[in-house]
């Protein structure tokens, strides 16, 4: 079974990173899996391509509509003739829609990812896209959610529930795993020592993921614990990023944090922690949150999406944009000892292998294909058929 992922583009980021996870971890007897994005380039179309997976671009600019792009889509999928269409983001599930009914491509599945009710942060180009699939959504045979903030959210925004299922992202639990090799040697890198400790906010540099109110909170937290160390890694976190080193300087930190752009060894990172965070106002499913719990690290998060039911008893939540709070949660886990942290990293793990698993997301999806390919099969008139034989 062909299966075509359309994405937005290819950069290194959550949506992105679970489909280069799930497309590699797929059954590859069964599923021929070919990834299509609509800007050029970007980390993860690398990767991709280093294994083996057919990648094409629409060579789409962002934020520009492209009718010579909607072209090549649907002469890719005439060429390919995929039984499901994957639509990844909202602007890829638009073009993927008009796409697909022009090609003649009968089964088109919606992913979203987000759970931004006020659509707070995004431009005006995608709240009308947004608000544009909200009544286009009775065409896609299937809108999948990552979390159930998110269904809800997209309830509210007039989405078709009888449309959705919610499928969780999952973390490989092997490549995200307590290891004290990488440990120590990522410690060693940093110039740390083993016994130091050290928080992470590991997200890509956006409004929306709130690196001021982190920064904020690191300020209050050092101030009494000022043997903690802060590392931040993502897409825009750099020392040449101006906002982002004003805030590092305002807040008193920058003698205390690393700032080290985007990883692709970030799972080797998350094991050097102790502590991970997340202070982002706007999340669907936090995939940092799943990867850390698998690495045995403890989190404290804000309370968007579903962080609240990823991490259950295994760390602490907060309201988000909050400072102090996130402070204080912090230093509440900063305060224990090593091996009281080491106990609820490992029910963080724990939680994780019964319920966040690469495994069962792919199992997931591959259900929901087969699914559909079944539906598609019955619908080949009966001529074809006996053409066949």
């Amino acid at each position: 079974m062909i299966v075509v992922h359309l994405i937005t583009d290819l950069c290194a980021a959550g949506a992105q990173n679970q489909l280069l996870q799930f497309v590699l971890a797929s059954d590859k007897r069964r599923f021929r899996h070919v990834v299509v994005s609509l800007a050029e380039g970007g980390t993860i179309a690398t990767e991709l391509k280093a294994s083996g997976i057919e990648v094409y671009s629409l060579e789409m600019r962002r934020g520009v509509p492209s009718p010579p792009g909607l072209l090549r889509l649907v002469l890719l999928l005439r060429r390919l003739r995929p039984a499901v269409l994957h639509c990844w983001l909202y602007h890829a599930c638009l073009m993927g829609l008009l796409g697909a009914r022009l090609a003649g491509i009968q089964r088109v599945i919606w992913g979203l990812r987000s759970a931004n009710s006020g659509l707070r942060g995004y431009s005006l180009l995608t709240r009308s896209v947004v608000r544009l699939c909200a009544k286009l959504s009775g065409f896609p045979q299937t809108i999948v959610l990552n979390s159930e903030t998110s269904k809800i959210v997209h309830d509210q925004l007039g989405y078709q529930t009888s449309r959705m299922r919610v499928i969780p992202n999952g973390v490989d639990p092997q490549l995200f795993r307590p290891d004290p090799e990488a440990r120590a040697a990522a410690r060693t890198g940093l110039g740390l020592s083993s016994d130091s400790v050290l928080v992470g906010l590991f997200a890509r540099y956006s409004p929306m993921k709130d690196h001021g109110t982190f920064l904020q909170s690191a300020a209050l937290l050092h101030r009494k614990y000022p043997d903690v160390r802060f590392i931040l890694a993502g897409e825009g976190i750099a020392v040449d990023n101006q906002p982002l080193s004003r805030l590092v300087r305002e807040n008193g930190l920058q003698e205390v944090t690393y700032l080290l752009g985007p990883r692709r060894d970030i799972q080797r990172l998350t094991a050097a922690l102790d502590l991970a965070c997340l202070s982002s106002w706007s999340e669907s499913f936090p995939n940092v949150l799943v990867e850390a719990m698998a690495c045995a690290v403890p989190c404290v998060a804000s309370d968007v999406g579903d962080s609240s039911s990823i991490v259950g008893e295994a760390g602490r939540i907060v309201p988000p944009c909050n400072p102090p709070a996130l402070a204080e949660a912090m230093g509440a886990l900063v305060c224990t000892s090593a091996a009281e942290r080491a106990v609820l990293g490992r029910r963080a793990r724990d939680r994780v292998l019964e319920r966040f698993t690469l495994q069962r997301t792919v199992k997931a999806y591959e259900v929901l294909y087969g699914e559909l390919g079944e539906k598609q099969a019955t619908r080949i008139p009966h001529e074809i058929i006996h053409s066949r034989t």
